[in-house]
């Protein structure tokens, strides 16, 4: 019987402005090597500036991309390129902060038509469909409740989790409404019904958090979506 080759290296392009003095920024490459050594695979990642993005082209080889939080990004265009090239050619998907909100905003532009689709913290004109939120998330920790049988239900095994965040925007209530009928689906609620996670189910692996789901790897904790990334990018 024939074994299909295993990637030797799988590679990871995390697409953001990096700021060591971002706390997601730290985590990551902990959540990434932790993730690797639990799935006994090799995992190499290249920080890709928001500004070295000016084409599809820029993202060719990568085995899955995660849009990473840091927004607003010096080149907005630059991390909506990234999102819509891994949604439109199976690349595996993580967004998470500011890659869960550019992720939506790139749905909206560019699978729902809204041309005009803006972001509150960049743009003052068009539709908004990322608002800010009614209470702020600055380095606060909330419980999530989980849709059953998703891609993060399964990662992390367990209908409600509890995360840190680090954001003072969502998706706009406007907007919401929208995600009901496409193929971008809720997948994550707060205590109170709001928006936290949303997966493309039309695609193998497309998950996009408002929370940062990678802190935990500060705490030597492991971190279930990372793991689900690698898990699907390794094939």
């Amino acid at each position: 019987m024939e074994i299909s080759p295993v990637k030797d290296t799988l590679r990871i392009a995390l697409v953001g402005d990096y700021n060591a003095g971002i706390t997601a920024h730290q985590a990551i490459p902990l959540a990434i090597d932790d993730a690797a050594a639990v799935l006994e695979l090799l995992a190499d990642y290249d920080w890709l500036s928001s500004t070295e993005i000016t084409s599809a082209e820029d993202l060719v080889g990568y085995d899955a991309i995660w849009v990473v939080p840091g927004s607003p990004y010096k080149n907005t265009e630059g991390a909506l390129t990234a999102i819509r090239y891994a949604r439109e050619n199976s690349i595996p998907f993580l967004g998470t902060c500011g890659g869960f909100q550019h992720a939506i905003l790139e749905y909206a532009r560019n699978v729902l038509g809204w041309s005009d689709a803006a972001h509150a913290e960049t743009d003052t004109t068009g539709r908004m469909v990322i608002a800010p939120l009614a209470c702020s998330l600055v380095e606060k920790t909330d419980d999530v409740e989980l849709r059953p049988n998703t891609l993060i239900a399964k990662a992390y095994g367990q209908p409600v989790i509890s995360e840190g965040y680090q954001c003072n925007y969502g998706i706009a209530e406007a907007f919401a409404a929208e995600l009901d009928s496409g193929d971008l689906r809720v997948t994550g609620w707060d205590d109170n019904g709001d928006i936290r996670a949303v997966e493309l189910v039309t695609h193998p692996f497309f998950v996009a958090t408002l929370f940062q789901p990678e802190r935990g790897a500060l705490a030597g904790k492991p971190v279930p979506m990372a793991q689900a990334m690698l898990r699907a990018a390794r094939g």
